[in-house]
Parts: structure tokens; C-alpha cells; sequence
């Protein structure tokens, strides 16, 4: 039997993986960034808020934030980018992606859109590595809300 080959990374993926995080450098993305990063997601009330509210700039930050993501796990799963390089270099996707996971159904629900943030969930599903990945960000977010609300009480 063949042995199988791996592609590797070029200086092309190399590239793009810095245009990627060029491109969260930019100003406003900054502070949707440092927005997702802060907001409390506590149930799917919190998200139907947000997504409800139009022309607010929580609104414009959550939508820039999930699809920046959702849009760049394209590239990797479409073979636009080294699928390992891509991720080596973007665990805030995981991080992005694992706080509206517990949501997801209903976002896709409420939505009418059950394809919503596919390409971020198949890209995260794709190996038993990453799957890893994303369940130890899930435990870390349960201690990291578990700290916030023990704070919020002191």
C-alpha cells in the first residue's frame, strides 16, 4: 500500500495566515474582538438580544466577528490555505466558535438558516485533535463564567 503523502505549507499559506491576522488588527475589528471576547452568553435569550437589535453596534460587532471567522474556515476547508497552518495560527476561532455553540440549533432555528457557521463546525470537526481542542475551550469557558459569576457575588 501507498503511504500516504501530507502537503505541506508553502510561503503562499504562510502569506495568508498573516494576512488573516493582519486583517484582526484592524481598528474595528479590534473592539468587535475585544466585544465577543467580554460579552456574557448565558443563553440564547442573550443572542436573539443582539441579533435582534439592528443597527446597534453590538449587532454589527457580533456579525463581523462570526462571520470573519465562519469566512476564513472557508479557506481552510476549501484548500485555499494549509488546513494545519491555518489552525496553528488561529485558535481564537476555536474560542469564537465554542461560545455559540451551545446556541447553535437554536441560532440556526431563529434564523432560518441551518447551514449557519457550518464551515467553522466542520473545520473544528475534522480531526480528533482539534475536536480536542475545542472540548478542553469548552472546560476553560465553564471555569472562566464559573470565576465571572464567583467575582460578581464578592
Amino acid at each position: 500500500m501507498a503511504k500516504a503523502t501530507v502537503k505541506k505549507a508553502t510561503a503562499s499559506d504562510a502569506r495568508i495566515v498573516m494576512k488573516l491576522y493582519d486583517l484582526r488588527r484592524e481598528a474595528e475589528m479590534r473592539k468587535a474582538r475585544n466585544w465577543y471576547a467580554q460579552w456574557q452568553l448565558n443563553s440564547f435569550d442573550d443572542v436573539k438580544q443582539i441579533a435582534m437589535n439592528w443597527g446597534s453596534q453590538e449587532n454589527a460587532w457580533f456579525r463581523q466577528v462570526l462571520t470573519y471567522w465562519e469566512n476564513a474556515a472557508t479557506l481552510a476547508l476549501r484548500g485555499a490555505v494549509h488546513r494545519g497552518l491555518f489552525m496553528d495560527w488561529n485558535g481564537e476561532m476555536i474560542f469564537t466558535f465554542v461560545k455559540i455553540k451551545p446556541f447553535l440549533k437554536q441560532m440556526r432555528e431563529f434564523s432560518g438558516n441551518p447551514e449557519a457557521f457550518s464551515n467553522m463546525e466542520k473545520l473544528l470537526n475534522s480531526t480528533p485533535e482539534l475536536r480536542k481542542r475545542m472540548q478542553h475551550l469548552e472546560e476553560q469557558l465553564k471555569k472562566w463564567n464559573a470565576m465571572r459569576a464567583q467575582a460578581g457575588k464578592a
